[in-house]
């Protein structure tokens, strides 16, 4: 059956390059995927799924189901459409699109004879204020037995970790004065914000090699010669965990109250956009995984790099086993986030990773659905991340 499931994706191959194609020539930012949105749900129609659009309050965002009529495993494929701004589709995010698809549509021509469900989340603004985030509290993974997305890469890696980030504005509120004649009758808001950037740097060297602190001024002031009445910053907070991550926040608030006591100025804070946690692969699955990579002739599956950077999804894999490996393009010299990246996504060695991505996708999960000793390893260790919280 496995090589049903390829020959029905490999089929397809002509119709997935030309979505990604289109999704490569209209990008559109987090919660702008309009368009991405609409062709995918299109596409899923065709194919038999049942297709409900803007759920769980978010207009970009989708829910498409196929079921088997048999008992079983219910698979959550996960696809990302979002683009980077001036970039476009940067962190290959039309392939993931694809994969996502792909592997759908490959399960399906199989899943009526092996049982289970196929679900397939359109997942908007990774790249940003991630819609997994919201969906994860809203249930939409609540009755899903495994997740699984693939990620194009300039290498092949299994599936690893995330860092756990907060994104924290500080708002500073001062009195403006004529810098030169009375700077005396001014609180100046941005020495609150300067303040607050030194403190951090202090604090560098008091947490651990692995945390990660970095931010921008977003506003300053507005003339020389005006004591600056508002000021604001923004920052990442990144560490391994989300227990690190909490903790140094913390003292990062706590420093951000005290630049404003140093200055007289007013702080508020807050969340500007949704916090992500650590990601937490399940290595049951991920083996699974690579088991099928290789078989589909992939010569090498790396460690997964830790430190790489943060994402939503480590948030549903707190709450269901979860996988995100990394999916060679075959050039290790292409830098993600560049328009160098995008364009290679159209290349040969861009349609070779989404094809392997999308039958690896649907490969474990077949894998996945037809043994019920696999199902039982995933739950045991998911079960077993869970307690060590």
């Amino acid at each position: 059956m496995k090589e049903t499931i390829k020959t029905v994706i490999t089929d397809y191959l002509t119709e997935l390059k030309r979505i990604s194609k289109y999704l490569f020539d209209f990008p559109e930012e987090g919660y702008q995927e309009y368009k991405a949105s609409k062709i995918l749900c299109e596409a899923l129609e065709e194919h038999g799924f049942q297709v409900e659009k803007g759920v769980y309050g978010i207009e970009t965002a989708f829910k498409s189901l196929y079921k088997s009529g048999k008992s079983g495993p219910t698979i959550a494929f996960l696809c990302e459409y979002d683009a980077l701004p001036d970039i476009g589709h940067g962190c290959g995010h039309n392939l993931i699109a694809c994969m996502g698809l792909g592997a759908a549509i490959g399960l399906k021509s199989v899943i009526e004879d092996i049982g289970g469900d196929i679900i397939v989340l359109g997942t908007p603004a990774e790249e940003t204020s991630g819609a997994k985030v919201e969906m994860v509290r809203r249930g939409a993974f609540d009755d899903v037995s495994v997740v699984m997305m693939a990620h194009p890469s300039p290498l092949s890696e299994e599936s690893g970790t995330s860092l756990a980030l907060n994104a924290l504005e500080f708002d500073y509120r001062g009195k403006p004065a004529h810098a030169a004649h009375s700077p005396h009758k001014g609180i100046n808001a941005l020495d609150s914000v300067i303040l607050l950037f030194n403190g951090i740097n202090a604090l560098r060297q008091h947490v651990s090699s692995t945390v990660r602190m970095h931010g921008i001024i977003s506003e300053g002031g507005v003339a020389a010669n005006i004591v600056p009445e508002h000021a604001v910053a923004r920052f990442y907070v990144r560490a391994p965990k989300k227990e690190l991550r909490d903790e140094v926040t913390e003292k990062v608030i706590a420093i951000a109250e005290g630049a404003a006591s140093m200055t007289g100025a007013k702080m508020t804070w807050r969340h500007y956009e949704e916090s992500y946690d650590d990601l937490r692969t399940n290595k049951t699955l991920s083996k699974a995984f690579n088991r099928n990579l290789l078989q589909l002739g992939e010569k090498q599956i790396y460690q997964n790099a830790s430190l790489r950077g943060s994402l939503d999804i480590g948030n549903v894999s707190q709450v269901v086993p979860t996988i995100h490996p990394w999916i060679g393009m075959g050039d290790e010299n292409i830098v993600p986030h560049t328009r160098q990246f995008a364009e290679h996504t159209l290349t040969e060695r861009g349609t070779e990773a989404m094809l392997k991505g999308a039958c690896s996708l649907a490969m474990t999960a077949y894998d996945v659905i037809t043994s019920e000793e696999l199902q039982q390893e995933i739950l045991k260790e998911f079960k077993e991340q869970q307690n060590k919280i």
